[in-house]
């Protein structure tokens, strides 16, 4: 973690002081004083509640129209599109900054989860923005896709990098185009990213758009990234029949006849899923021979988990492909950069990627991720870069709350019992998951209003002290 510049109050704003105490990490990227309060200014507006979304004009409390060209308006744009300072830059300190808390240092048995996510934008003048699927209506649409990948373990998660995906029909030349970028080769250059800022995972999780994508597949596997991704169902193999031609037609075989099979489940295990509410559920779990392709001493195995193997429900039924050794075999051993990991674990990891689907995304309305309103390649990923700051905020408040135990503040391993306000799995425990991705925004929420009504009430009180 790199040392904090001393107090300089030019450049404090009016914002409440546990903002103003965590935004001074980061005040030696901004080269000059307005430059520190603009950065202050636009988290608080990100943060705090708004009856809008999260415009320009209304972070700063401005009507919409007739106040767009006010002073403090312009004075955002001008921060977020012409100002003097590296997004790149803010973001490494903010990976700096969750590794150096013991509430979210990140660890080797988390997970690096890689996803898309497109939001509606009007027009053709915004960069990246186009005529293409958009993830938040589940349809085609105009508007902007990003690449993102995030941390996750038991207890949490956070973004960590974003690269907006350009549409084909954007650049000249079309597909045809040197700089064109697939959105599962800006992952691999997420995954990259990770390596680099020095975040330890598990392994990379995502779902069947890379799981499918030979190229983002192999280079993983080629440099030794173990992986826990996601295929169809109904993804052909060439096989010679009868043998089965798609990993539905394998599990299908599988199928339990009657409910008391599970006193005598055959080829499938029993994985148990922990959620932090106390509840567990029973899911089952089989390795499967598909082809030459895939198996328990192939490159890749293909998992089949589910909740029912009598119907293997669609929705809560996974098809995946992991390239982590399952013990006892060949594989494990010739393989030490892969560590072995059993159907549970396999499970585990993907279950983890449910962040995304439920918490993560909603999070990421709250706070504004969609919300800008500038045109430029810049300024769009400036807007990504400061959310991620807003957003771990909200961990950061969470560390700092006066009720929290800190003996509880270490991250979770594997199977550890924790406090933590967050579930250790999404998946059928989502509910639970977006409760908690909500609390943890409310907190920030009620830190920011409680400090901005009184910001200097007991300024100068040590650190860790309890005060009414």
């Amino acid at each position: 973690m790199a040392a904090r510049p001393p107090h300089d109050s030019a450049a404090v704003s009016a914002v409440p002081l546990p903002l103003e105490e965590d935004a001074r990490a980061f005040d030696e990227l901004f080269p000059t004083h307005i430059q520190r309060r603009r950065f202050r200014e636009y988290l608080a507006g990100l943060l705090l509640p708004r009856d809008r979304t999260k415009t320009l004009t209304a972070l700063v409390g401005a009507e919409p129209i007739t106040q767009a060209q006010t002073a403090p308006v312009q004075q955002l744009q001008f921060f977020l599109s012409e100002a003097d300072w590296d997004a790149e830059a803010v973001t490494a300190r903010r990976i700096e900054e969750l590794h150096a808390d013991p509430l979210t240092t990140p660890h080797a048995e988390g997970a690096l989860v890689i996803d898309e996510t497109g939001d509606r934008k009007d027009g053709t003048h915004t960069a990246h923005v186009g005529y293409q699927y958009l993830g938040s209506i589940g349809k085609l649409g105009n508007g902007i896709v990003a690449v993102t990948s995030l941390w996750a373990d038991a207890r949490g998660y956070y973004p960590l990098h974003v690269r907006p995906y350009t549409p084909a029909a954007r650049r000249a030349g079309g597909k045809q185009h040197p700089a064109l970028r697939t959105k599962p080769q800006l992952a691999l250059e997420l995954v990259e990213a990770a390596r680099a800022a020095g975040i330890p995972f598990r392994a990379v999780v995502a779902d069947s758009l890379y799981g499918e994508h030979p190229e983002f597949t192999r280079t993983l596997w080629q440099a030794d990234i173990p992986l826990v991704l996601a295929i169809k169902p109904s993804q052909i193999v060439w096989t010679l029949p009868p043998a089965p031609e798609s990993p539905w037609e394998a599990a299908d075989r599988l199928r339990w006849d009657h409910k008391n099979d599970a006193q005598h489940p055959g080829a499938w295990t029993a994985v148990v899923r922990r959620f932090h509410d106390g509840h567990e559920e029973t899911w089952w779990a089989v390795d499967l021979e598909l082809g030459g392709s895939y198996g328990p001493e192939r490159s890749y195995r293909l998992v089949v988990a589910t909740n029912d193997p009598r119907t293997l429900p669609k929705a809560s039924t996974w098809y995946l492909i992991a390239t982590l050794p399952l013990p006892g075999t060949r594989r494990a051993a010739q393989h030490p950069a892969l560590p072995a990991a059993d159907l549970t674990e396999v499970v585990r990891l993907y279950g983890l990627r449910q962040w995304v689907e439920q918490g993560y995304k909603q999070v990421k309305q709250e706070v504004g991720w969609a919300d800008f309103q500038v045109r430029s390649d810049r300024a769009i990923r400036r807007h990504w870069a400061l959310v991620g700051c807003a957003f771990c905020f909200c961990w950061w408040a969470a560390s700092h709350s006066p009720t929290r135990d800190r003996a509880t503040a270490a991250p979770a391993r594997a199977g550890a019992a924790t406090a933590s306000p967050l579930p250790q799995e999404a998946g059928a425990g989502e509910k639970c998951g977006a409760r908690a991705a909500a609390d943890l925004i409310s907190r920030a929420h009620g830190l920011l209003a409680v400090a901005r009504s009184a910001p200097v009430l007991a300024a100068g009180a040590a650190a860790g002290a309890r005060l009414a």
